[in-house]
């Protein structure tokens, strides 16, 4: 299989990193770690859904460009070179959306997938609590049946986009087991509260809070009792993304480490021409390739419709951790300038620090590669 870029594809790329270095990068870098108004993320992710970042691999039907999974990674990988704080909640949006228009009523489609992928309203995606994380199977919110509607208890954590999402979708325990249903936050009601982290606090990642939320039956995606099955193909997509968030900080590091050591002398010349630095660069650069190709190959079998949940794995492992080595090698290369606030390598180093976690942790990664190899599971 091959991933080089069609014409089609490059001229989108293109567009779109014109688009951000010129326009969005300089105003993104204004706010550096400090939390960015909610409007802004509206604005932001309403001119990049023209671009495609939002709209790529959804039907037209719904709003979206009818194009393919690949083309929105390429896309995707752009954003998060730029700002991965701005990159999350679009993932959050993209996965959203891709849930609803496989699973949900018409009608639920009709009324919020457009706006998602327009960039008008934002997604939360509720898997995690306080004592639930890899083990989705453990989730204890609870939704109740009460005639027509779930009664809907519980809190859940580590919530991408929590602050400011106008809908949530919660995996709750039904009657008949896991179940998700979309609580509208104007209509029915959630309260969230910020998590302070290492890095990306531009965007919000918070607790959400479900004291008695009174939510239509028909408000449920998919089939009751359903929600751990549908869950893993959520995944597939959420990890694909996941693996893009690390190579792209790992490229984005790299590109910083060969700007500086073409520009910093010791010992009486460029330190780009050392060859323990030459090393470093070299071996990232062709680590980062490999994390790609091995991300787009997974795009290119939900592209067709393939179960692909160890590849997905495989991606999501070696994408995330090589963000952190590209990373750390950048600020070694930088020396002590790599720990200051005037360069960009601090921020990146924090930030590839969170990748391995979210999403199935690297081990748990490794448990799904080994499951599909053996056919025994291991949990």
């Amino acid at each position: 299989m091959m991933y080089r870029k069609t014409e089609e594809q490059q001229a989108a790329v293109d567009g779109l990193r014109r688009f951000l270095d010129e326009k969005l990068e300089p105003e993104i870098r204004k706010y550096d770690d400090q939390v960015i108004p909610d409007e802004k993320f509206r604005e932001w992710a309403g001119q990049l859904s023209e671009f495609g970042v939002l709209t790529a691999p959804h039907p037209e039907e719904h709003g979206g460009y009818g194009m393919d999974w690949v083309t929105h990674l390429m896309l995707f990988e752009e954003v998060v070179y730029s700002s991965l704080d701005l990159a999350v909640p679009l993932l959050i949006n993209v996965v959203a959306a891709d849930l609803l228009i496989r699973l949900a009523p018409p009608e639920l489609c009709e009324r919020y997938v457009p706006d998602l992928l327009s960039g008008k309203k934002f997604a939360s995606v509720g898997i995690s609590e306080p004592d639930v994380g890899s083990d989705v199977a453990a989730v204890k919110t609870k939704a109740v049946r009460d005639g027509d509607y779930y009664v809907i208890s519980g809190e859940k954590t580590w919530i991408s986009s929590g602050r400011f999402a106008d809908i949530f979708i919660c995996t709750c325990r039904t009657e008949e087991g896991l179940s998700h249903i979309l609580i509208d936050r104007e209509e029915h009601g959630f309260e969230t509260r910020d998590i302070k982290k290492i890095a990306l606090n531009g965007q919000s990642t918070a607790q959400v809070f479900l004291n008695d939320v009174r939510v239509p039956v028909g408000n449920i995606i998919g089939d009751a009792g359903q929600a751990l099955r549908q869950t893993l193909v959520v995944f597939e997509r959420a990890r694909c993304h996941m693996a893009v968030w690390g190579y792209a900080v790992g490229r984005r590091a790299n590109d910083e480490a060969i700007k500086y050591s073409r520009e910093r002398s010791q010992h009486g010349k460029l330190i780009a021409g050392h060859q323990l630095i030459a090393d470093k660069i070299a071996t990232n650069a062709t680590k980062i390739d490999a994390a790609r190709l091995l991300t787009l190959r997974a795009g290119a079998m939900i592209d067709a419709g393939e179960r692909c949940d160890a590849e997905c794995a495989m991606a999501k492992w070696y994408g995330t951790e090589i963000a952190i080595t590209a990373a750390r090698d950048a600020l070694q290369i930088h020396g002590g300038n790599g720990v200051t606030k005037d360069f960009i390598i601090e921020r990146l180093a924090r930030e590839s620090l969170i990748g391995p976690i979210p999403d199935g942790t690297t081990e748990i990664q490794k448990l799904i590669i080994a499951r599909s190899l053996t056919g025994i599971s291991a949990f």
